[in-house]
């Protein structure tokens, strides 16, 4: 446990950094004044939490100012941090029998997958992966790497068929074959095009019926660096399929870590995993408390 919070804590090295290095300062002050509020909101805006959220955050603090509840920076540490848990009390339920992962190109939905895959292996899960990717001609080439990376089966269909097809095959084969993970990696689709949505929601479907009963999680890939534009991403896909949550993806790439607020803020959409770097192992659920902690604290 203690070595996952290490790796996790020097995946997040450039995120805490940016952030917690800034309001160092804000948070040593013997007295807090709307300048010092204004500099408070600077900073978050600068860390992609959202115009909205940051606003929603700002509101409390200024009230709390007026109250007399805030008079110097460490009181207003303590009531950021009180209101920044609030916002991400919402946890993930993400340990399902089916994983279904979506989102847009490039977003590292099926690294994810391969990451996921031997998380559930290593826990004692028969895994299969379904490779529902077949838009993308090197997408179950990368699926079938992974599947061999974290030695668990796959399955690939045939060349050239329908994704509907082979999750049917997939659902048919996870019976058979005796186990207790499935995970889905379907096609990488951009949010504005109709009738890839409406594939995703056929596959879903497909699944429901296949294996009625079956306790199936929906989670949405997206790529830490895209700052606010992954709101949208988010928002679009939720309004066609129901989000159990997100996995967020690049996490080490990135100093702007506001974002996380700003979905489950916005859209009440909790973060299920992050994952960061290349390795099997670079996937670990989210940790509120954790990663709070790290923008507090450095």
């Amino acid at each position: 446990m203690i070595q996952m919070f290490n790796v996790i804590t020097n995946a997040f090295k450039k995120i805490y950094s940016q952030f917690s290095t800034k309001v160092a300062a804000l948070f040593s002050l013997t007295t807090i004044d709307e300048p010092a509020l204004k500099k408070l909101e600077q900073l978050l805006l600068e860390a992609d939490t959202g115009v909205k959220t940051t606003q929603i955050i700002m509101q409390n603090l200024r009230a709390q100012l007026h109250h007399g509840t805030i008079t110097k920076g460490s009181d207003m540490q303590k009531v950021l941090e009180e209101h920044l848990r609030t916002l991400l009390a919402n946890r993930a339920t993400a340990d399902s029998t089916i994983t279904l992962l979506v989102g847009i190109n490039g977003s590292g939905k099926t690294t994810s997958a391969g990451k996921l895959a031997h998380r559930f292996a290593q826990a004692g899960d028969k895994v299969l992966l379904v490779a529902a990717d077949t838009f993308r001609a090197a997408a179950v080439q990368q699926l079938a790497l992974w599947a061999d990376k974290a030695n668990v089966d796959i399955w690939q269909g045939t060349p050239a068929q329908e994704p509907a097809a082979v999750v049917f095959a997939g659902c048919e084969q996870f019976k058979k074959g005796g186990y207790t993970k499935l995970i889905i990696d379907t096609a990488g689709r951009l949010q504005t095009k109709a009738n890839l949505m409406k594939e995703l929601e056929k596959i879903k479907k497909i699944v429901e019926r296949q294996l009625s009963g079956t306790s199936i999680c929906t989670l949405l890939t997206i790529d830490a660096m895209l700052g606010q534009n992954s709101l949208d991403q988010a928002r679009l896909f939720n309004e066609s399929t129901a989000l159990s949550g997100i996995i967020l993806t690049k996490m080490d790439g990135t100093g702007k870590g506001g974002i996380v607020f700003s979905i489950t803020q916005e859209l009440n959409i909790p973060i299920a995993y992050v994952s960061f770097g290349e390795s099997l192992e670079a996937i670990a659920p989210f940790d509120p408390q954790t990663y709070i902690t790290g923008l507090m604290q450095g």
